[in-house]
């Protein structure tokens, strides 16, 4: 069974199950009076619309590549998991509205022991669900579903809170309904915030994965040729799709046929292994030898990492007879003035070569 299909059939068994729970917490409610486990019901409701969402996201995320969108559909995931934070929020914010018209002119509830009995049912059902949900969804990398499963788990406590307020109002004759009612609606107005954070985060662009990158830099540099992997630019398209660049260091003496070779045999066993398309793959030539210019790097090398916030240096070249030299740096995003700690940089290696001139990249620190 495909990710697609799994996120269906994981979706289509959270409907079906939200559904039954939102029919007996709707019974129990109006039967009893309680606005809380009303509520609760409309939670489940909200909650089987969340997966269907999901179903119709997953669909149109799948659709094949064409003309005007040739990376593919699946950022639809991302508007999906949008979609189901409005939904999710409107109903916190209804829910919290009626709550207060409820603690303005209270009501008493009327509890049955059947529907005490439907109640602790559905606890443990939300809990066996979003435990469920949840791990299918970290398994699939779907943030639906994750945030469903989450959800779901939640809901549980939901319920469980419910059932002590029912408890209380047996045994002290004290209705807590209302005010249970309206911090429920705040923890659902909580989580549809938290939802829509999360998936605009995404769709801005987020830092890759530090196990995909890591995977990716170490499978490019099991290629004896290869002695360093750098500047990997990863960009996301869906939750399985990666496309991106690499800058490679290798000897200077491999001519054009065997970069060529390399290349391609990279590109294909990065994509075997990770999924992830190299699109562009860069070649830094590392001088060898111990001659001025090996002693020039170390010399610059021990310079330049001295400085407290460099990440990194690679990609350097010095050409002695046209008197340059060049090579980039990866700085800390945690550095306060990150360009005036790079003038630093530039100014010390001038100090230490004046002859030559000096050309430093600035890098940012894009993955790990």
């Amino acid at each position: 069974m495909n990710r697609d299909q799994t996120i269906i059939r994981t979706s289509v068994i959270g409907i079906g199950a939200n559904v039954l729970l939102a029919g007996f917490k709707a019974a129990v409610g109006m039967i009893s009076g309680s606005i809380a486990v009303i509520l609760d019901a409309v939670n489940n409701l909200s909650d089987a619309l969340s997966s269907v969402i999901t179903i119709l996201g997953t669909k149109l995320a799948g659709r094949k590549p064409d003309r005007k969108h040739p990376y593919g559909h699946g950022r639809v995931e991302y508007l999906s998991a949008m979609l189901i934070s409005v939904i999710v929020l409107y109903a916190g914010v209804t829910s919290l509205v009626e709550s207060v018209k409820k603690i303005i002119s209270p009501e008493l509830p009327d509890y049955s022991a059947v529907g005490l009995i439907v109640i602790a049912v559905a606890v443990a059902a939300k809990i066996v669900l979003g435990r469920y949900v949840e791990g299918v969804g970290k398994k699939v990398h779907s943030d639906s579903l994750i945030a469903s499963g989450k959800d779901a788990t939640m809901d549980a406590v939901i319920s469980a809170s419910t059932l002590v307020a029912a408890v209380i109002f047996l045994v002290f004759h004290v209705s807590l309904e209302a005010w249970l009612a309206a911090v429920i609606s705040l923890y659902i107005i909580k989580t549809g915030i938290e939802i829509f954070r999360d998936t605009l985060s995404q769709i801005l662009g987020e830092r890759v994965e530090s196990e995909i990158s890591v995977g990716v830099k170490e499978t490019v540099c099991t290629f004896p040729e290869v002695f360093g992997a750098y500047d990997l630019i990863l960009h996301n398209y869906g939750p399985e799709t990666w496309i991106g660049s690499v800058h490679i260091e290798v000897p200077e003496t491999l001519n054009a046929l065997e970069l060529d070779r390399l290349q391609r045999e990279i590109a294909q066993k990065v994509f075997q292994e990770h999924r992830v398309i190299l699109a562009g793959i860069s070649v830094y030539a590392q001088h060898e030898g111990e001659d001025e210019v090996s002693q020039m790097h170390e010399h610059i090398r021990q310079c330049v990492m001295a400085f407290d916030g460099v990440l990194q240096m690679h990609g350097f070249y010095a050409d002695t007879e046209k008197k340059t030299i060049q090579f980039d740096i990866v700085l800390d995003f945690a550095l306060k003035d990150r360009n005036a700690r790079y003038t630093e940089i530039v100014d010390a290696v001038q100090a230490l070569y004046p002859e030559y001139t000096v050309s430093v990249t600035l890098d940012l620190d894009l993955s790990d």
